[in-house]
């Protein structure tokens, strides 16, 4: 059996034209216009497909096969996207699941178990905080969070939930519909060089990073550029430069592999003539490794409180999200790297740096990944692209793997 590639194909580029924005890239934020325009155009491919439609209290959409007993296998991504991203990230993965499950059911195959398609709210973390929806699903959302936290476009959550049938009540619910996971599966692009590089169509994915990832502050004293001696200055910004790089010096030689990252910066007053008195940054770090995430979130707030203490600052910071790396049961990628071999594909073993829904919903079931390169390790963009042929036989590994494990 395999996936009829032409209207997947078809799927992913009618898709792709629901949110285009004028810089020429995809605008599609979870509960934006674009976003339920979008989850109406595959509510109606799920039921078109044969597949029984449900949507829980987080806006995750499914389309399931099979009324047999037994744990549910899934297979998902999101639909959402970052502000003017690409069509393909997390949207093939939703999308293959959707041709698989189609094909299943055209092909009259019993299943022993019944499968389970997913589309999860807001991956990308447009609202509060990222994976949303799957964590709604496995039931480990932060309540203050929802309730009091602001959105990336600065209003709270429930006022762009107002325009939808949800509630923060709602989503704090859908936990108690989901149904007990055999084992979930995604496919999505890398996001990175390595497949490319290696000229290898599929990468299985043995781990996902960590996360941890803060707003933070040096907090100075502004005073006349003119006037204020350098030794009497309290430069909010040099204490953040002298961070930055500290920080990264420190990642690269005592724990090269994991990765530090300063993404937005907002200095205040943030005017000619002034000294700096308050630097407000975003600050992240990754690993694949537990013990690591520890080691690090000591040592560089450590750091932090050092040099705020010796420029005469004050150094303040607050947790926005935090994320375990996950480790890929040797069975799930035992059984990729089989089913990979029969269908003659190479393949390769990678590591996720990038979060995924696998990762939350890992706390409640085994999952793996199967990656696809991503065209100069690009993703998030415009410029975001495929190799079509690259998706056929990633979409056909899935379903050889959906049919194995649901059988």
């Amino acid at each position: 059996m395999q996936i009829n590639f032409d209207r997947l194909k078809n799927d992913i580029e009618e898709l792709g034209r629901i949110g285009r924005d004028p810089k020429g890239g995809v605008t599609r934020p979870s509960f934006s216009k674009a976003d339920l325009e979008a989850r109406a155009w595959l509510k109606e491919k799920i039921r078109e497909a044969g597949l029984v439609y449900r949507v829980d209290g987080a806006g995750n959409i499914f389309g399931r096969l099979g009324e047999c007993q037994g744990k549910t296998v899934m297979v998902g991504s999101h639909i959402d996207t970052v502000i003017n991203g690409g069509m393909f990230d997390g949207s093939i993965g939703v999308l293959s699941g959707l041709e698989c499950l189609r094909r299943i059911l055209e092909e009259g195959y019993r299943l022993a178990k019944p499968v389970e398609l997913a589309s999860f709210t807001d991956e990308e973390g447009n609202l509060v905080g990222d994976f949303l929806g799957s964590r709604a699903f496995v039931g480990e959302l932060n309540k203050d969070l929802l309730e009091k936290g602001l959105t990336s476009f600065g209003h709270p959550l429930k006022e762009i939930l107002a325009g939808t049938e949800f509630t923060t009540e709602s989503i704090l619910e859908a936990r108690k519909t989901a149904p007990e996971i055999e084992a979930y599966l995604e496919l999505h692009i890398e996001q990175g060089p390595i497949l490319e590089t290696e000229d290898v169509p599929i990468g299985i994915v043995d781990l996902i990073t960590g996360k941890h990832y803060r707003w933070c502050s040096f907090i100075g004293s502004a005073s006349h550029s003119g006037t204020t001696p350098l030794e009497l200055r309290q430069d909010a910004f040099l204490g953040l430069a002298d961070f930055a790089l500290k920080s990264t010096q420190y990642v690269a030689t005592k724990y090269y592999g994991s990765m530090v990252t300063i993404g937005k910066v907002n200095v205040s007053p943030g005017a000619f003539s002034v000294v700096p008195g308050q630097a407000d940054f975003s600050f992240e770090f990754r690993s694949g490794s537990k013990e690591t995430m520890r080691s690090l979130e000591s040592a560089l707030f450590s750091l932090a409180d050092d040099i705020a203490s010796t420029r005469g600052l004050t150094f303040v910071s607050k947790i926005i999200d935090q994320t375990e790396p996950v480790k890929i049961p040797e069975r799930l990628i035992k059984l990729l790297q089989e089913e990979c071999r029969k269908l003659g594909h190479p393949f390769m073993p990678v590591t996720s740096g990038a979060g995924h829904d696998a990762q939350i919903l890992a706390s409640k079931t085994d999952v793996a990944m199967i990656f696809i390169p991503s065209p100069d390790g690009i993703s998030h963009s415009p410029r975001e692209t495929i190799r079509w042929e690259d998706l056929e036989k990633g979409a056909n590994l899935l379903l050889q793997a959906l049919l194995r494990l649901a059988s």
